[in-house]
């Protein structure tokens, strides 16, 4: 099966990561909390294409916690949960292993399907994440969101957006990239950083040459 390029650019660092200076810059919170080995449950609001998955990957990757993705879009339901939860208790009894719970589309979870994180939250079982294209003072029950902080993910600058394309195009070192069609693809990519990398690899699957016309 071949793996999406965006998926193979997937940054697995901070260094690595592009955007969002206002949380993970020198300083910030979510540097903060990831050097002090201290990380508690948010909600990450922003855009699609903005880092919200791979920030919530290096998170656990840095914290040496299990990282455990769950989507509401795949279907999954409150015996998943349960299941996830019961793994987490024996990782960490076992092997004093954390477990980080990233929840995507989390708005798409209904009322019960959210009130079953809200225990294990409250015990530190799991450390959620959740990942949001709407407001979660709307979309995400009220316990939830005063036992998270919410942070604002923005949709990337073009300079952002110019250092990811440049990261995708070198994964076609046969291919000829024109000047002009770079910089379409930077500015139509609307500050999403997987449209970006999907416009890339779909330019070099069509031709060597990349032109204004691909």
């Amino acid at each position: 099966m071949d793996i999406p390029l965006a998926e193979q650019l997937r940054p697995q660092s901070l260094d690595e990561f592009v955007g969002q200076e206002h949380l993970v810059g020198k300083g910030k919170p979510i540097r903060r909390m990831i050097e002090n080995k201290k990380v508690i449950s948010m909600v990450f609001w922003g855009p699609p294409g903005t880092g919200k998955t791979t920030l919530a990957r290096i998170i656990a990757k840095y914290i040496e916690a299990n990282f455990v993705p769950f989507s509401a879009v795949a279907g999954g339901g409150v015996a998943e949960v349960r299941k996830i939860i019961a793994e987490a208790k024996n990782n960490y009894g076992l092997f004093q292993k954390t477990t980080v719970l990233f929840v995507d589309e989390i708005h798409r979870f209904n009322k019960a399907q959210q009130d079953a994180f809200l225990p294990h939250v409250e015990d530190g079982t799991i450390t959620l994440i959740g990942a949001t294209t709407e407001n979660p003072g709307f979309e995400v029950i009220a316990p939830l969101v005063s036992r998270s902080q919410i942070y604002i993910l923005n949709s990337l600058e073009e300079k952002d957006i110019a250092t990811i394309v440049d990261r995708a195009i070198k994964f076609f070192p046969k291919h000829k990239f024109e000047k002009e069609a770079v910089e379409h693809i930077i500015k139509n990519s609307n500050g999403d950083g997987r449209t970006a990398i999907n416009a890339v690899e779909l330019a070099a699957s069509l031709s060597k040459k990349i032109t204004l016309k691909v």
